[in-house]
């Protein structure tokens, strides 16, 4: 892919300064004033990016999560506008699993309750009767990154760890010492429960009333996820019958949370929000983010992207001329199309097995080309796909095992297909084949472009060249069709595009002119 421009990135948060060193030293320019002046931003967990604040941000490419959620960021605000939101998904990850062990250990022992009591100046050493954590079951719900170095640790304890995970397959979880299960089997095993996974519709509340009643009476509970995971409604509850014997927070629904009845239950532990709040999580976050924008800046490199996986593929060596290719492509068919109603179908298929990973990108370039209109700026690789849905287009994609390697983009409006065959040649996108009409020459798809169909004749160069040089317009190259019978498309490289290409009209059937 190509580098991406980011000269300036404003920095929201009090991010390690190690973020803004790397940025600064690669010629990125981080400055605390106005989101509408910068192409980036990086943010941590208190900032909300909401779509108001990404529609203001006009100049935005780029928005950088130090940290793993970003459940702050409108992602999908984000994707419509062309916008990459990427995280540092593996920076906090040892201080979480830390945290959430340690809240799991004080759960156990009663351990700040005991502390407020010796600051009380008592000693109530009856009152503070723990349990062992050897031989107790521990449920991990969400077995990613976190959930595995809690496995871990926890086993060191002599813990039984079993757990759920919708994505991570059994065997890898089970070669960590962790047995899979559904929730209905995990909830009435559990001595303890932790939650990791991400907040979305599926995982909200997960933990409830009907949950906590399937569980083990007195199971203790920890998130250090984030809030909403667990029902604070329904933990309060479980908490107040006992069903719940305490509970470790580190997250709520609301930050700083207004309703204190959680905080100040005598069974429950509570933080404020400091899973990754470690020296080392937030050096690692602040050098990880800052990296990921310089590489991506650069074009080495795309790195933890949630919104624009498509676009991984595109950053090997070749892949930029294939994604002009891809686009120059759809901008000849939007121009070469006789009919101005939208298109209804695209397919694209990738040949040669070079190109069996990069039909996602070649898709994207393809619908970028389609839906761009003239030369202000249109959709880009992140946001096309989704555009292209929204629009009614429906876009499929192929990969065909071929000797040659090429892309064949056919698009469908008013029940009439439109086919173009290209593929890059020394390193520069060629078209091919244009509707049937296949090139003697490949047509290198770079500067001002006139395609012409006619029926061929003695004359044809010559009239057309007429029209040319009466506009002052130069000729300097020309790509004809095989021989055929009937009509055939015909591509001129021109100096520069024709002021009226109606000049045309008694020469030619149809005629388009761009520029790529």
């Amino acid at each position: 892919m190509a580098p991406v421009t980011v000269k300036r990135v404003l920095i929201s948060e009090s991010v390690d300064p190690c973020c803004k060193t790397i940025l600064q030293e690669n010629g990125i320019e981080d400055v605390l004033k106005f989101v509408c002046n910068y192409d980036g931003l990086v943010v941590r967990s208190a900032t909300k990016i909401t779509a108001e604040v990404i529609s203001a941000g006009s100049n935005l490419k780029i928005i950088g999560r130090a940290g793993t959620g970003v459940d702050n960021v409108d992602v999908d605000a984000a994707t419509k506008r062309g916008i990459i939101v990427m995280n540092t998904p593996s920076g906090n990850t040892i201080s979480a699993a830390e945290l959430t062990c340690a809240l799991l250990m004080s759960l156990s022992r009663r351990i700040p309750q005991a502390v407020i009591s010796m600051k009380d100046g008592k000693w109530d050493r009856k009152k503070f009767m723990g349990a062992e954590l050897y031989g107790k079951v521990l449920g991990i719900v969400g077995l990613g990154r976190i959930g595995k170095e809690v496995a871990t640790r926890m086993q060191s304890f002599g813990m039984k760890t079993i757990g759920y995970d919708p994505i991570t397959p059994p065997e890898v979880s089970a070669s960590w010492g962790v047995e899979q299960m559904s929730l209905e089997e995990l909830w009435p095993q559990c001595d303890y429960i932790t939650v990791h996974t991400p907040l979305m519709p599926s995982t909200t509340g997960l933990l409830n009333d009907t949950s906590f009643a399937k569980c083990k009476k007195g199971v203790k509970v920890v998130n250090c996820a984030r809030g909403g995971i667990i029902d604070e409604a329904a933990l309060l509850r479980a908490l107040e019958s006992g069903q719940c014997g305490g509970a470790g927070l580190d997250v709520f629904v609301e930050e700083p949370p207004k309703n204190r009845a959680l905080v100040n239950h005598p069974n429950v532990i509570s933080c404020p929000h400091l899973g990754a709040s470690t020296k080392e999580a937030q050096a690692r976050c602040g050098k990880e983010i800052a990296l990921q924008i310089v590489d991506m800046a650069t074009g080495k490199a795309l790195v933890g992207a949630v919104n624009a996986q498509v676009l991984v593929s595109s950053f090997s060596p070749d892949s930029h001329q294939w994604i002009l290719l891809g686009e120059s492509m759809g901008r000849v068919l939007k121009a070469c199309t006789a009919s101005k109603e939208p298109f209804s179908q695209v397919h694209v298929t990738s040949l040669g097995e070079s190109l069996k990973k990069s039909t996602g990108f070649l898709s994207s370039a393809a619908v970028v080309g389609l839906l761009t209109e003239g030369p202000q700026k249109g959709p880009n690789l992140v946001n096309a796909l989704p555009l292209a849905a929204e629009t009614g287009i429906t876009v499929q994609t192929d990969h065909k095992d071929n000797e040659c390697e090429a892309c064949v983009l056919e698009v469908s409006v008013n029940s009439r297909s439109y086919k173009a065959v290209g593929s890059v040649q020394a390193g520069i996108p060629v078209l091919l084949e244009l509707n049937g009409s296949v090139f003697r020459q490949p047509v290198p798809l770079t500067g001002h472009l006139l395609f012409f169909k006619a029926a061929n004749f003695t004359e044809l160069l010559l009239s057309v060249t007429g029209v040319l040089a009466a506009a002052g317009v130069e000729l300097q190259s020309f790509s004809a069709s095989t021989a055929g019978s009937g009509e055939q498309w015909y591509c001129m490289g021109i100096s520069s595009l024709l002021g009226d290409i109606g000049a045309l009209k008694s020469l030619v059937k149809e005629a388009a002119q761009l520029t790529v």
